[in-house]
């Protein structure tokens, strides 16, 4: 059976939460704060333990941005966009460093994975939106 990850864009004011991940895969590089689904949790309440875990935040959801299906790794993404209501940090033992980064700030070359670039790409779609469609694996 595939693996369901959940996780999230949460930003804070025009900035956006990053995780320098502290363990492999992609050990070093930057990604939004996202784990395995546990048993017994709802997607929702996973992406808030995820988050809490890699970064100490507690956002608020504002609801599910993207469902990524990666095939070659027999994974679902669940993506939500989340609000910060400040911009306090306290890393988890994942997570080397956590910050928030403004959109031309963001380290491009250095990020984890492919899907982490989508999800920051269709979170600035729908960035001030109220209502957005969720998106799925860009072409």
């Amino acid at each position: 059976n595939p693996k369901i990850v959940v996780g999230g864009v949460i930003s804070y004011e025009k900035s956006i939460l990053l995780c320098k991940r502290a363990i492999e895969p992609q050990k070093g590089y930057w990604t939004i704060p996202a784990g395995y689904l546990e048993e017994n949790e709802s997607t929702e309440e996973g992406a808030l333990r995820e988050i809490y875990e890699e970064s100490g935040v507690k956002p608020q959801i504002q609801g599910l941005l993207a469902i990524y299906s990666l095939k070659h790794i027999s994974q679902i993404q669940l993506i939500y966009k989340f609000l910060s209501i400040n911009k306090d940090l306290n890393p988890g033992v994942e997570t080397e460093e956590a910050d928030y980064f403004d959109w031309e700030n963001i380290p491009w070359n250095e990020l984890a994975f492919p899907s982490v670039r989508w999800a920051l790409n269709h979170f600035k779609e729908a960035e001030g939106k109220e209502f957005f469609i969720p998106k799925s694996n860009p072409d």
